[in-house]
């Protein structure tokens, strides 16, 4: 009856709201849908975590290990590799295993004459092998193990360091032909003195090139080495003399002098040469004290004849062999140095200061055939 009239004032009134059942069981509420508890707000009484608003610092940087500074034997090794193995790998390629008979020794010879070792030198070798082993077999090891045996002896007695005498200064003339590495190896000697704690100065004495000049003043701003130079075409004499006043008047133990190197024409140069010998004895009378020639192991059998002009221009005492790592002709220095003589001061197998060393006779015979270090 009152669910009827109801459903009249329902159709009367759309608005009319339907009682609830008096008897009937309460209906269940309708269940709220859980909330999204990634969206909720925190509790405004809740004290939020802080936030870290700097930015995260990067790891810090392995540092990877510093390479190993390779011995001097090693790098001596590595830069005669090319001359060891063109002379090396002939002869294991004639010597695997072989008797030593007279075919054998012509072949060898002929390989070590290849290798710029030059005649006497292969004519020495194969004289001591047929000594020893003929008619019998050998094996490269042992005509590599004879061959460092040989150049050590040839080469033993000039090995001799560059001493710096009582003299102050000891004036070092430096000569050679232009691209033998003159000015790179006076840069390299600077720096080795300046290391021993002697006091030094250059003198720009190529004044036909201007990089020559260039370059050596870039060198002592490297050592803290005075330089003494001049424009491009000044009389090299003159400097030379302006520079060795100068190394007097400040009590330097060295004087290093840079040279032109014009091979092209012989007279103008011996001329040039021998006037600075001239005006340096003004000053000292027993200047240059040393006459060092650069030679470049890349030109070959042509260093033979560089050393016999420069002998004959300038009075050469010593060498000093640059480019080995360049080259595989490093064996013209055991024939220049059977040939003439001179003692051989230092060698050169790369750009570095370290790596121009006092020459050591063994080291350089074993790197040169390729035998292991002792």
């Amino acid at each position: 009856m009152i669910r009827n009239i109801f459903r009249r004032r329902k159709e009367e009134d759309p608005k009319a709201e339907e009682p609830a059942e008096e008897d009937g069981p309460e209906a269940p509420a309708a269940e709220a849908p859980a909330p999204d508890i990634r969206q909720a707000p925190a509790p405004q009484d809740a004290e939020a975590p802080p936030v870290d608003t700097r930015a995260a610092e990067p790891p810090a940087p392995v540092e990877a290990p510093a390479p190993e500074k390779k011995g001097w034997f090693s790098r001596l090794k590595a830069g005669l590799s090319r001359s060891a193995g063109q002379l090396g790998g002939n002869i294991t390629a004639v010597f695997k295993k072989r008797r030593l008979d007279d075919e054998a020794l012509e072949e060898l010879e002929e390989l070590l004459i290849q290798a710029d070792l030059g005649v006497a030198v292969a004519g020495r070798v194969t004289q001591r092998l047929a000594k020893e082993k003929f008619d019998k077999d050998v094996t490269d090891a042992e005509i590599r193990a004879a061959l460092a045996e040989e150049v050590t002896e040839i080469l033993s007695p000039l090995a001799r360091p560059l001493e710096i005498g009582d003299a102050r200064p000891h004036v070092v003339l430096v000569v050679g032909v232009n691209g033998t590495g003159k000015t790179t190896t006076i840069g390299k000697l600077a720096e080795k003195f300046r290391h021993a704690d002697n006091k030094v100065v250059l003198a720009a004495g190529d004044t036909f090139r201007a990089a020559a000049i260039e370059q050596l003043q870039i060198w002592g701003e490297r050592t803290g080495a005075a330089v003494v130079s001049s424009k491009v075409g000044a009389d090299a004499a003159g400097l030379a003399f302006d520079a060795l006043q100068k190394a007097k008047a400040e009590g330097a133990d060295v004087l290093l002098i840079d040279t032109a190197g014009r091979l092209q024409n012989k007279a103008d140069l011996m001329a040039e040469l021998q006037k600075i010998n001239r005006v340096l004895k003004k000053l000292v009378p027993e200047a240059p004290h040393t006459v060092l020639l650069t030679l470049d192991a890349t030109t070959g059998q042509n260093a033979l004849r560089q050393v016999e002009v420069f002998r004959e221009m300038a009075d050469v005492s010593g060498l000093v062999m640059t480019k080995l790592d360049g080259t595989a002709r490093g064996g013209v220095l055991v024939a220049v140095a059977e040939k003439f003589g001179l003692p051989v001061h230092f060698i050169g197998v790369g750009e570095g200061a370290d790596d121009l060393q006092p020459f050591a006779a063994e080291d350089f015979a074993r790197a040169l055939v390729g035998t292991e270090e002792a």
